[in-house]
């Protein structure tokens, strides 16, 4: 490995240690009451701080900017934060949950001269503002940059380096790359199947006592909380509102994501490895199978109408997956290349066994609950998402296939036949069939539903007019409302179909 610049190495410690942070932040913070947490979470900000701005300009200048007002305020900002701890005071604490982020920021702002305006100016709290709020956001590709500077070829793999050293460290990179995103996915498929989640639970002591759903809050909030940290201190270290102080590293700016091959295939097949253990789990729900592998105390019903959004959302991921497997891979030789193509295919092939797990269960939790247009569309969405991903199948093995082109033809396709399956009409009639099969039926929902339902709940009507006599004020409603405009400008079919069922 090459012996980095040393600015660089600062920002790299800088960016690790705003991501320490943000994982004893969220430790601190989520599922607790403010107490002493609040103290604690002020100090490691401040640790964290007076770390990145010294020699402020570049890593080499003497840490300039002192100012006496700002170093006032280290005594309100110390007395605000231990108030939690002496006080109870509902009014206040929740009062200081923006006095204590306020006087921080024009704090900082004021130490490192980010502002060059005075204190007891309006202007320079609109600076503080921008700097705290808006600024840090056109630094967010910064830290993902400065990763990339130091960890991708000719950075983290070193050319002096023997073949299996080089191969391994590639193979490291590729686990340490897959490692957090996979721990969401396992945490969202886990959610999306209780039989997998039983499976993991097999294994001692993989999450403690985290929660699916707390894992992955926390999970986020850390992330949120070093990525926000790591941005604030760049703009303060390299941005003064209305001048420019210096401009970060310009070899930061020309760095291009192109994976090391090695390393990307380490991270597929990672993913691979835990699709293919869920999607068996999907083939033996499929075929009923699942029934007989449930954790005890859990009914097949429940199990199989649930976790449909969970196995979308992963779907999604994977398509972001695919898509940075062919387009951010450095391509090196036809072995690897193979490879690459072949874990792609894989990962495609386990996508769409999901998708079709989420549209099966789908399908069962709407013979459960009812037909909505939310669930419909989730429908249509998972159809889309399907051929998308049979569009990078046929890019994935022929390369001057255009998925741009692909992509915007099915969506403009897609869009257009949604129009056109008229959903309000399929919601009445599969509402309608399920109460002729389990006399089940909501007539709060039915209410909302456009003209286009009208033939569909008249039918319904005739068939169970004893049953069902509240639908008829319903009927009424929909119809009185679509001919309520007569004029010949506001015709339309559905208006004129109300007219001839209303005659």
């Amino acid at each position: 490995m090459r012996d980095p610049a040393p600015w660089q190495r600062r920002y790299e410690r800088i960016a690790l240690l705003s991501l320490l942070f943000g994982l004893i932040s969220q430790y601190l913070m989520i599922g607790h009451s403010f107490g002493i947490n609040v103290p604690l979470f002020v100090a490691l900000f401040y640790g964290l701080y007076f770390y990145a701005v010294q020699g402020r300009i570049g890593g080499f200048d003497q840490w300039r900017g002192q100012s006496k007002s700002g170093w006032l305020l280290c005594l309100p900002i110390a007395l605000l934060s231990l108030t939690y701890v002496l006080f109870a005071n509902t009014l206040f604490q929740s009062l200081n949950i923006v006095v204590l982020p306020a006087l921080a920021a024009a704090q900082t702002v004021l130490l490192t001269r980010s502002s060059a305006k005075p204190w007891y100016r309006a202007a320079f709290y609109h600076d503080v503002l921008y700097v705290a709020i808006f600024k840090p956001i056109t630094y967010i590709s910064v830290p993902f940059e400065l990763f990339a500077s130091r960890f991708l070829p000719n950075g983290f793999i070193s050319e002096a380096s023997s073949p299996a050293v080089s191969r391994a460290r590639r193979i490291v990179l590729g686990l340490l790359l897959a490692a957090p995103l996979l721990l969401i996915v396992i945490l969202l498929l886990a959610s999306a199947d209780s039989i997998f989640q039983s499976l993991l639970n097999r294994i001692p002591s993989l999450f403690g006592d985290v929660s699916i759903g707390n894992g992955i809050v926390r999970l986020i909030a850390a992330f949120a909380i070093a990525l926000y940290a790591f941005c604030y201190l760049w703009t303060l270290l390299f941005r003064r509102t209305g001048e420019q102080l210096q401009t970060p590293p310009a070899r930061l700016a020309k760095v291009r994501f192109l994976f090391d091959p090695i390393t990307a295939e380490t991270l597929l097949i990672c993913f691979n490895l835990v699709y293919l253990v869920f999607a068996a789990i999907q083939f033996s729900y499929l075929f009923g199978a699942a029934s007989g592998l449930l954790p005890e105390g859990a009914a097949y019903a429940d199990y199989a109408r649930q976790g449909f959004a969970q196995l979308v959302v992963v779907s999604i991921i994977n398509l972001g997956l695919l898509l940075g497997g062919l387009h951010l891979v450095k391509r090196e030789g036809q072995t690897a290349e193979t490879v690459r193509k072949i874990s792609l295919s894989l990962l495609v092939g386990c996508t769409i066994v999901m998708l079709v797990s989420a549209f099966s269960r789908l399908q069962l939790y709407e013979q459960a609950y009812g037909f909505t247009q939310t669930r419909l569309l989730v429908h249509g969405f998972m159809l889309f998402l399907g051929l998308v991903l049979l569009m990078s199948l046929i890019r994935i093995w022929r390369e001057h296939f255009s998925l741009a082109k692909a992509y915007i033809g099915l969506a403009v396709a897609a869009y257009v036949v949604m129009n056109y399956i008229n959903i309000d009409a399929i919601i009445a009639e599969q509402n309608s069939i399920r109460y002729s099969s389990t006399g089940k039926i909501d007539l709060e929902y039915l209410k909302t539903l456009s003209p286009d339902a009208l033939p569909a709940l008249v039918k319904l009507q005739k068939e169970h007019q004893n049953d069902l006599p509240a639908l008829t004020p319903i009927i009424d409603s929909i119809r009185n409302a679509a001919i309520e405009h007569g004029s010949w400008q506001s015709w339309s079919w559905p208006q004129q179909r109300a007219r001839d069922i209303d005659d």
